[in-house]
């Protein structure tokens, strides 16, 4: 076995590595633990949802303990068979290679800075002047096919339809987005539909050769949301991009300066302010959400956190690293359904995203100094080249931080670098960080958003849909 291995060509060995990893995965949780756990997550998810209407922790907390339960034997037996930690064994199946104990002083190092940063943006920020409304949902489809058709996604490859929830998702050579619109607010819209438009670009960059093999499927959840993310927030919020965009949408809907100017909409799509809600929280505070999660359900998984302690612990977490503490365990630790569908491990995953995002741009702009210039234009042809070639199409050929350390020619190193230091005085956030998931509302939560989302059924107040087959 070992000489048929050594005849493999890269890509082919590759692939049966990622078939190892996989396999490993899969075969280290016995089969009667996989139904348990599976039974118990879909029973906590589907009580989760009423039990967040309601604000009614005591109802979700024995099924969450069931859950975390059962998980943490599931982690068990994966950390026997890879030889990792528990938690490390549940993060190795979405971010292959990442380990604990190396993204805890990367997240520290963000909360050395960020929580100043944060507290100097918001004194000086200028408030924006309201856009307005209502907007007419067709237009704003129309705006966003326009917009999408300029990014690069591929109409013939792909579509364009109508979700509660914005997800990027489908087959090989048919690769499906969703958005969804609101009467009220037309820029959440937008860019949550630029941001699953960054996921189906990496799906239809992926080698059509390898496109059935675990070889050619996107790296991580980190890498595929590096390359939504700096779409949407390193080439989408940018004042070029805005530029472009703000006559378009005057057109549109009708608008005029001042409101509809560059500036003002730059500073909606740039605005800072502590949240309760992650979904909804802006780029400088977004990473405090991921690592309260990430501190809470390593001690979750570790038994150091019990159930019944974790409204307290989140609350006591969200003061410290946030500044607000929640009213209630709605806006608390019920916000998310990750944990009740047994989703442990992932968080850090979004945040090593928006690092990653922030990384691959620069050094794009290192090797095409022209593509802010062409972004303004319209033409994201320079940029979606670049990320073709030095992400898109080498798939999961080598780990993602190889992936970086090619495309960047340095070794990883997410976005910590780019921020000033806790002695140096704060400049304008610009694109230090960005905020790693869609613009959504705070019943929402996207698990995966290039994955199929969660289908929640909670009352979206005010959110207007209406089918949209392409």
């Amino acid at each position: 076995a070992r000489a048929e291995e050594d005849t493999l060509d890269p890509w082919q060995g590759a692939n049966l590595q990622e078939i190892k990893r996989r396999y490993q995965h899969q075969r280290a949780v016995p089969g009667p633990l996989v139904e348990r756990l599976a039974r118990a997550c879909t029973e906590c998810s589907m009580t989760w949802r009423q039990a967040r209407r309601d604000n009614d922790f005591v109802r979700i907390r024995p099924l969450l303990q069931r859950v975390v339960e059962l998980v943490r034997e599931q982690a068990q037996h994966k950390a026997e068979a890879l030889a990792l930690s528990p938690y490390d064994a549940l993060l190795d199946e979405y971010e292959p290679g990442a380990r604990a104990e190396t993204i805890a002083p990367l997240f520290d190092r963000l909360l050395e800075v960020l929580p100043r940063l944060t507290a100097e943006v918001i004194e000086r920020q200028d408030e924006p002047l309201p856009l307005g409304g209502p907007f007419s949902l067709e237009k704003q489809r129309a705006v966003g096919l326009q917009v999408m058709e300029a990014i690069g996604f591929d109409f013939d490859r792909g579509r364009l339809d109508v979700s509660t929830h914005p997800f990027c998702d489908g087959a090989a050579g048919d690769v499906r987005i969703t958005t969804r619109y609101s009467e009220a607010n037309f820029t959440e819209s937008m860019m949550s539909t630029i941001h699953e438009t960054g996921h189906a670009l990496y799906e239809q960059g992926l080698p059509v050769q390898w496109h059935f093999q675990p070889v050619g499927h996107a790296r991580s959840m980190a890498m595929h949301e590096s390359q939504s993310l700096l779409v949407e927030m390193q080439a989408c919020r940018s004042r070029e991009f805005l530029g472009w965009l703000a006559p378009i949408l005057r057109r549109t809907f009708g608008g005029s300066a001042p409101a509809w100017s560059t500036d003002n909409l730059y500073r909606h799509y740039r605005r800072v302010e502590r949240g309760l809600i992650r979904v909804d929280a802006d780029e400088l505070t977004y990473p405090a959400h991921v690592i309260l999660r990430f501190r809470l359900e390593r001690a979750l998984v570790a038994g150091e956190l019990s159930v019944a302690d974790l409204p307290a612990a989140w609350n006591e977490g969200m003061q410290q690293l946030v500044g607000i503490t929640p009213p209630d365990d709605r806006d608390g630790c019920l916000q998310d359904i990750h944990w009740m569908d047994g989703t442990l491990g992932y968080f850090p995953t979004y945040t090593l995203g928006a690092m990653t995002a922030a990384q691959l741009y620069e050094a794009a702009l290192r090797d095409l100094p022209g593509i802010p210039a062409a972004i303004g234009l319209g033409d994201f042809g320079p940029l979606r080249g670049w990320l073709r070639e030095k992400i898109h199409v080498r798939a999961s050929s080598v780990s993602g931080e190889q992936l970086v350390i090619d495309g960047t020619g340095e070794i990883e190193r997410p976005a910590v670098d780019a921020l000033p230091a806790p002695s140096e005085p704060a400049s304008d956030h610009g694109d230090a960080l960005d905020r790693p998931d869609e613009v959504d509302v705070d019943d929402d939560v996207l698990p995966a958003p290039w994955e199929p989302a969660f289908d929640h059924d909670d009352d979206l107040d005010g959110l207007l849909e209406v089918s949209s087959p392409l």
